[in-house]
């Protein structure tokens, strides 16, 4: 199935970026708030993918998002759901935990969906471009060559830079990696603003979003985190014989296991991000 690709035009004013909400309704309905509070309307909000995955709320999540009026791309997840296939496509490796958890989470949120949820999901583009402030911005979930690629801050430039160099583009907002960082160089940028279904390894509970914004004529990249009910979110989890271990996640701020981090995010496991 070849690529689909939704273009917005030009965007101007402050844009709010966020992934991975992995059916955690109530860090969902927090973001939804937060964006209400800064006045940033819905054309100017953007979900870089995995609106579904480990909590306990992937219909009312996704609900959430449709009804919202933002903008979406499809994550592995939504494309693995929306062709019936069998497992979460997340590029785990085989028989690691977070393969064996996913045989949990994925035919949990699989038996939720319903048939028009799934044509929902196939409206959903696997690219958005737009321009911003005179930049050409490419939104995607792993990488411009594979959707479930993960790309970390220690991820080579040149990784990023094929990217950027065969879409064309100078700004890429990206998601699925979980950890959010920006890297800059030669006058691209690769932004990762995080997830809001999980924290970010860092042994703080809280979960990040992107802003960007426009100033004196230069765009600005700013990572922003924020609490939510997360004693509600791992109670309902557990309730529904989800992983414990993710259940716990929510509550410490540290992942169960560093399978997919390369050396350098592994080692920064409970350190706070700096950003």
């Amino acid at each position: 199935m070849g690529k689909k690709t939704k273009d917005l035009g030009e965007l101007k004013g402050q844009l709010l970026i966020f992934g991975g909400v992995y059916s955690n309704l109530e860090a969902l309905i927090a973001l939804k708030e937060i964006a209400q509070e800064k006045n940033i309307a819905p054309e100017n909000i953007i979900c870089t993918g995995d609106i579904i995955g480990y909590c306990a709320n992937p219909l009312e999540s996704l609900h959430i998002i449709k009804d919202w009026g933002i903008h979406a791309i499809a994550g592995n997840v939504e494309i693995q759901l929306r062709e019936d296939k069998e497992d979460c496509g997340c590029d785990f490796d085989e028989g690691g935990r977070c393969d064996v958890f996913s045989k949990k989470w994925y035919p949990y949120a699989q038996n939720k969906l319903t048939s028009s949820d799934k044509i929902w999901l196939e409206s959903l583009p696997d690219f958005i471009t737009f321009s911003y402030n005179g930049k050409k911005v490419l939104v995607l979930h792993g990488s411009f060559h594979r959707t479930s690629e993960f790309i970390f801050k220690s991820t080579p430039w040149e990784t990023k830079n094929n990217s950027l160099i065969d879409s064309k583009t100078d700004i890429v907002l990206a998601g699925h990696s979980g950890i959010p960082f920006i890297d800059t160089k030669e006058g691209k940028t690769w932004f990762n603003a995080g997830v809001i279904g999980m924290p970010a390894n860092d042994g703080n509970k809280n979960v990040w979003y992107g802003i960007l914004d426009v100033k004196e004529n230069d765009i600005t990249f700013k990572h922003e985190s924020y609490s939510y009910d997360f004693n509600t979110a791992s109670e309902k989890m557990l309730a529904n014989n989800l992983p414990a271990s993710y259940a716990e996640t929510l509550k410490t701020g540290i992942w169960d296991n560093c399978e997919i981090l390369p050396d350098i995010e592994t080692k920064q496991q409970g350190k706070p991000l700096k950003l």
